[in-house]
């Protein structure tokens, strides 16, 4: 009673005081605190239990997930596992939506396969998070069968499959797929249209965007969120249509929030405005005043078109503020077990061999037409080849090479980017897929990109 009526201190005191303690109060109390951001007591008082059950292991396991902690989570699944437990469909809820947002693609199938087994695929909200975790590997064919497989679809279902679509560019089978969901009578939700209003962004579908969030309020009743209406904004600035975005969050009935203003900077980034990016950075100083990859954009800006100056007083002004710069880092799963690279990185073990690698594919590129970009090196640095060197190092291809490196011919190398990738590392990615004949997969901040024959799923355009 405590516990569920939030005065988790008396009944922490209760709990103690009790002469005999059974597996449900220990559960209630451990996943109270997890909801409290407790995280740290509530594994502290799951190492006290003395017999701990599958839904003991599955709250602690779930509160991990709920903290943001997915890396902690997949480790106490594997615990549970050497412990002897099966896990319940709970359980493997929790931890495929741990799998997803670390992308670890290898427990995610066995937990799939465990799943065949146990005839739990004939639970929608395990099918649901199953297709969210193939999503979010890169994994886009395995969602879809999963989806077409399912013998009932919640509109859950449907959203999470539109979403994904849209996150790995084909727009056009996502707006396909609505229609179908529409005609057998399925009507949409606010979590649809925000998948919709994606695919549009990321394929450029102006008029059909517009359409879609008209219809969101015309048709079904849906008042637009400030998700939707940041959805908005990213695709008219994608687009270069700058001044309408500014005039549409100017216009809009309720206040724009970071994200918003954050979609109109990113815009301004893409087709260079520097007053609108201006005009954007003083609303994110106020909402969202910590958050470093707003000042980045800025400086970035200011130093694509050689404004040295500019860009050095963002700086100052991010250090007199805290505001630390968020590193840039890719990472890259092989045999189970996660790489991780930052730029210039020359601390994994096989640093040399890595980079050995780069230099034998260049040697391939620059035949095919690779130059490097050095517009994107935003440093006020001297000499095109110190330029050159840093983009040679950038985490994505050193993650790249330690996959090609470690994994037999013909497979698909999965990598995840904390940022947005840069466009010679796009450029070079897509001739490395060709000439090594292999698909690579890089799922970075904002969406996901498929390498494969010389070409990105995204056309180039993100």
């Amino acid at each position: 009673m405590y516990a569920k009526g939030g005065a988790i201190n008396d009944a922490r005191k209760l709990f103690e005081k009790m002469p005999r303690r059974d597996s449900v109060t220990w559960n209630i109390l451990i996943t109270q605190l997890t909801k409290l951001n407790e995280i740290d007591k509530a594994q502290e008082l799951f190492d006290q239990m003395p017999d701990k059950s599958v839904r003991s292991w599955t709250a602690m396991i779930a509160g991990y997930v709920q903290c943001g902690k997915p890396k902690e989570a997949v480790e106490l699944f594997k615990q549970m596992e050497e412990a002897g437990e099966s896990p319940n469909e709970v359980t493997v809820v929790a931890v495929l939506a741990a799998c997803a947002d670390l992308g670890t693609l290898d427990l995610g199938r066995r937990i799939h396969e465990y799943l065949d087994k146990c005839g739990y695929r004939k639970n929608v909200r395990v099918c649901n998070t199953l297709i969210d975790m193939y999503i979010k590997c890169g994994c886009l064919e395995i969602a879809r069968s999963v989806f077409d497989e399912m013998e009932e679809r919640t509109i859950v279902s449907w959203s999470a499959m539109i979403g994904g679509l849209a996150m790995h560019g084909e727009g056009e089978e996502a707006l396909k797929l609505f229609s179908k969901m529409t005609r057998i009578g399925i009507r949409p939700n606010a979590v649809t249209f925000v998948g919709l209003l994606h695919a549009c962004s990321h394929m450029g579908l102006i008029a059909e965007g517009r359409e879609f969030f008209t219809s969101m309020t015309r048709d079904y009743g849906i008042t637009p969120e400030l998700e939707h209406y940041g959805c908005m904004v990213d695709l008219l600035s994608r687009s270069g249509l700058l001044s309408e975005a500014h005039e549409f969050i100017k216009n809009m009935p309720i206040k724009a929030n970071g994200v918003v203003w954050g979609a109109l900077l990113g815009g301004c980034r893409v087709h260079k405005n520097i007053k609108l990016a201006e005009e954007a950075i003083k609303h994110l100083q106020v909402l969202d005043p910590l958050n470093d990859g707003y000042y980045v954009v800025l400086s970035n800006i200011y130093a694509e078109k050689g404004r040295w100056e500019e860009t050095a007083r963002v700086r100052r002004l991010m250090k007199d503020r805290g505001v630390k710069k968020t590193p840039g880092w890719s990472t890259v799963t092989v045999n189970g077990e996660v790489h991780e690279f930052v730029a210039g990185d020359g601390n994994h073990p096989q640093a040399e061999e890595i980079y050995q690698k780069w230099d034998e594919l260049l040697t391939q590129m620059k035949p095919r037409g690779y130059i490097p970009n050095t517009k994107v090196v935003l440093l006020d640095m001297d000499g095109e080849e110190n330029k050159v060197q840093v983009l040679y190092r950038h985490s994505e291809k050193l993650a790249t090479m330690f996959g090609l490196m470690k994994t037999p011919p013909g497979t698909t190398i999965r990598i995840m980017k904390n940022l947005r990738v840069c466009e010679d590392c796009h450029s070079a990615l897509k001739l490395i897929s060709d000439i090594v004949d292999r698909e690579i997969v890089v799922r970075d901040r904002n969406r996901f990109h498929c390498f494969k024959n010389g070409l990105c799923s995204c056309r180039d355009y993100w």
